[in-house]
């Protein structure tokens, strides 16, 4: 589960690690950061939204919760798209209709018109651009992998920097709706970005036609017989749960203690400066040869102290101790966020990572949805952020205890595979190869070649095989 798969792309053409796909990671770059910022970066405009609709915290709560949620649970139609019509072309619509949910979102005049555009209609524009810019990377690179995942997950914290200070500004000065309206205008370069994904081809072998490329299932669902990327699944999903809760409120933690609302918006910038260096250096740590074939275990550390964090973070009682909070979550953030698609695409190879990736998100769909908004009613009820905090730590800290247990019980199992195989391989041998002093009769062969697949000495992929 641990291991890095070496594969050599859909099209057969080896990644070629540089090159073009320096430009490919810039526009992942970009596209991450948007993905990954935006939900955070709208928190800013939460207050004024309250005093706007007359609303609670977790009211606006799902605003961000539903960005999540479509970025995350139409993973299952991106892959389908992708793998349809390409990534360029599902980039660029996506780039539109992320555009245009936020200019949309400035005119709306109830909370439920901005959750189907803020939420619905962006969302499913950044879920097209995330995925397939994802996608396009893992084929560019391949031994470089790790560190050009580090440096495209730094896109998020790069842009939560920028985009939470604009937010206010943008606030300040325009209103919310003002705001809104020139975030969509923004959201455009998305559509720059979708031009710099440009598809590998073959080269063509002695002045022959290049290759034909193979036929590929718009949703390959074979992913789920490998135990390792089911107990990645789960354990990704249950860390969802907490993961995004903290970040959503600190905002609002720092201004219900009195801190100036510029002040209070600074603290996103903290984390997203702390977390643009944890970011590539995670990257660059898990790309060591000694290292990677490990990175599962360094994934689960990292959760681990993401979700430690959540807990001694409750104990902050003023701005002091949200900076010190926020230095150390941008940590172990980073960290999260540079691991959780390499340690995938370890899992499960280039071939399936379009599909393996549609499926996990969609999983942790249903964990975004719950997350925040659950954090948003805890608050309500008690109007106490220490048991938020509490709350999305436990989440956490549950999740890299079943991968780390789950890894360790698929490596922990008894060594009986060897004299398995041995034993298969002796039977096979005399399937095939019959006596020389036996009359085989043609009716017996006319039933063997009849039976099963198994039993003719066919592999059968399993859970056991894949991991």
């Amino acid at each position: 589960m641990g291991g890095a798969v070496v594969d050599e792309g859909p099209t057969g053409v080896k990644a070629p690690d540089g090159g073009w796909g320096w430009a490919v990671l810039f526009g992942c770059f970009v596209i991450t950061g948007f993905s990954y910022a935006f939900p955070k970066a709208v928190s800013v405009f939460f207050k004024e939204l309250i005093r706007e609709f007359g609303i609670g915290y977790s009211d606006t709560a799902w605003i961000s919760s539903i960005l999540l949620a479509m970025l995350y649970g139409t993973g299952p139609l991106c892959s389908v798209c992708v793998n349809r019509f390409g990534c360029r072309p599902v980039m660029l619509v996506g780039g539109l209709f992320a555009s245009l949910g936020m200019v949309a979102a400035s005119f709306c005049t109830s909370i439920i018109q901005l959750y189907l555009t803020a939420g619905v209609i962006t969302g499913l524009g950044l879920a097209l651009n995330f995925q397939p810019s994802l996608i396009m990377l893992n084929r560019y690179f391949s031994k470089r992998r790790p560190i050009a995942n580090g440096l495209a997950a730094a896109g998020s914290p790069v842009f939560l920097c920028a985009l939470s200070p604009l937010g206010q500004v943008l606030q300040d000065h325009y209103g919310w709706r003002g705001g809104f309206l020139i975030l969509g205008g923004l959201l455009l370069n998305c559509c720059v970005c979708a031009v710099l994904m440009r598809p590998l081809v073959a080269p063509k072998t002695g002045g022959g036609p290049r290759p034909q490329q193979s036929s590929k299932r718009l949703l390959d669902l074979s992913v789920f017989r490998d135990r390792g990327f089911v107990i990645y699944a789960v354990a990704a999903s249950i860390m969802v749960l907490g993961l995004f809760v903290p970040p959503v409120f600190v905002v609002s933690y720092a201004k219900d203690l009195g801190v100036p609302d510029t002040n209070a918006a600074f603290l996103l910038t903290i984390l997203g400066f702390i977390d643009i260096f944890a970011r590539p250096t995670a990257g660059f740590i898990t790309g060591l040869k000694k290292v990677r074939p490990y990175s599962v275990y360094l994934f689960s550390f990292a959760m681990f102290f993401n979700g430690f964090t959540d807990l001694t973070g409750s104990t902050a009682s003023n701005y002091g101790g949200l900076v010190v909070f926020c230095i150390f979550f941008g940590i172990s953030y980073g960290m999260v966020g540079a691991l959780q698609f390499e340690v995938l695409m370890a899992i499960v190879g280039t071939n399936k990572f379009s599909s393996a990736i549609g499926l996990v998100l969609l999983l942790e769909a249903i964990a975004v949805l719950i997350g925040p908004p659950s954090g948003g009613k805890l608050l309500d009820a008690t109007h106490v952020y220490k048991y938020v905090f509490i709350l999305a730590g436990a989440e956490v800290l549950t999740s890299s205890l079943v991968l780390l247990l789950g890894n360790f019980c698929i490596r922990s199992r008894p060594e009986v595979s060897k004299p398995e195989a041995a034993a298969s391989a002796l039977e096979e041998e005399k399937l095939h190869k019959p006596p020389v002093d036996v009359q085989v009769d043609s009716r017996e062969v006319e039933h063997f070649l009849k039976a099963e697949p198994e039993k003719n000495g066919e592999v059968v992929h399993t859970p056991e095989t894949s991991v």
